[in-house]
């Protein structure tokens, strides 16, 4: 097969995407800024510029590095050394939300971002060499090990971040080939370990809870006492759950089809929390209209395209599990993100990639699109 050039259509919906959230992400964040923060009106696009900067250089240096470099145990399990190491230290640093190193002068710093593109390398790694072995169970405790102690780890201070590189790991897994029957055992005890995860805390509860009951009709039902509401009270400050999802909804049905303008978007008015962060697709419904929506669907859709098509085009197995991770992290986040957003699912705080503000964020899934980036530039 003939070497693979750089792929140009995937770079430069990169390129677009970064730069079409600095934009919207100044609309969304430049009135918050003043009227909740009292800095200028540009401080916060300010500081993603310069993340996006570092984070073309790392998505550059990891491009032009040939991705076979990183098949070895040094990368695979140095990664995950490391990630592990900082979600401990952070337990510590940030002693209320687990989450946070503050580095003064720069911001805050997420660790658990860093476990998406570890787990990726990981499993390209893993599997590259136990492909032909996958439905062996002891492939399969190896695996469950890692997977579940990062997956533990990153719980301890965000459900929502752990469950993009689970769901990844799961569907990338069964892509590799693992039988159904060990794939249903995987959902039960994926589906309990969730659900202790979300009873152990009352927010979070909450949250679903005002998904599927808004009104608590139907849990008065079997909770006569009020012991689950009186529960999900003391556990948040929020006393309706379901008001960002409704400021959602209401700030993309006045989108309409072409919106009511850049920067003339009024939910994002203190109206709709973290419109710049978590809700940002909200805000680009209302300004920018179902067109504007749409145009950042396709790019993701464009992601995922080009990443099936290495995975296809891969004639090495780390490669294509590689391409595989990279394109299905980003995707699978940024649909999830879309669907809390459009009130399709439970509110669950974790960006949209590459449009929403966040520094972490946006680094996380430049190293990971430099990666599939690097398949594509020296496969063959």
């Amino acid at each position: 097969m003939a070497r693979l050039r750089t792929d140009w259509i995937l770079f430069l919906t990169i390129v677009a995407m970064v730069c079409f959230g600095l934009v919207i992400m100044y609309s969304a964040s430049s009135a918050l800024a003043e009227l909740r923060y009292h800095v200028a009106p540009y401080f916060f696009v300010i500081r993603q510029i310069g993340w996006a900067a570092v984070s073309f250089c790392v998505l550059m240096y990891f491009k032009r590095m040939d991705y076979r470099r990183m098949n070895n145990p040094a990368w695979a399990f140095s990664g995950l050394g490391l990630v592990l190491t900082l979600l401990v230290l952070v337990y510590f640093a940030d002693p209320h939300q687990h989450r946070w190193f503050r580095l003064p002068g720069i911001g805050s710093f997420q660790p658990s971002e860093f476990a998406k593109p570890a787990l990726i390398l990981f499993l390209a790694y893993f599997i590259a060499r136990r492909a032909h072995v996958i439905n062996d169970r002891r492939t399969l405790r190896q695996a469950v090990v890692a997977i579940l102690m990062l997956a533990f780890m990153v719980v301890v201070a965000d459900l929502g971040t752990a469950l993009v590189p689970v769901i990844t790991a799961v569907l990338v897994f069964w892509i590799a080939g693992l039988d159904w029957r060990y794939m249903l055992r995987i959902a039960a005890i994926g589906v309990l370990l969730v659900s202790v995860a979300i009873a152990s805390k009352g927010y979070r509860l909450g949250r679903i809870i005002a998904y599927v009951d808004p009104d608590y009709s139907k849990l008065e039902v079997v909770d006569t006492h009020g012991w689950v509401r009186s529960y999900i009270q003391r556990s948040t400050t929020v006393r309706d759950a379901s008001y960002q999802a409704r400021q959602s909804k209401i700030a993309v049905g006045t989108g309409g089809i072409f919106g009511v303008g850049l920067m003339q978007g009024k939910q994002k008015l203190m109206f709709l929390p973290d419109a710049h962060t978590d809700f940002i697709f909200a805000t680009v419904g209302e300004e920018l209209g179902l067109w504007g929506s749409t145009a950042v669907i396709i790019g993701f859709l464009v992601i995922l395209w080009r990443g099936a098509r290495l995975f296809v085009l891969a004639t090495d197995d780390f490669g294509k599990y590689l391409a595989l991770g990279v394109t299905l992290s980003i995707v699978v986040q940024a649909f999830i993100n879309m669907s809390v957003v459009l009130d399709m699912a439970p509110t669950k705080g974790f960006p949209l990639p590459m449009i929403s503000f966040g520094g972490s964020s946006l680094l996380s899934t430049l190293t990971s699109l430099g990666m599939l980036l690097s398949v594509s530039e020296h496969e063959g």
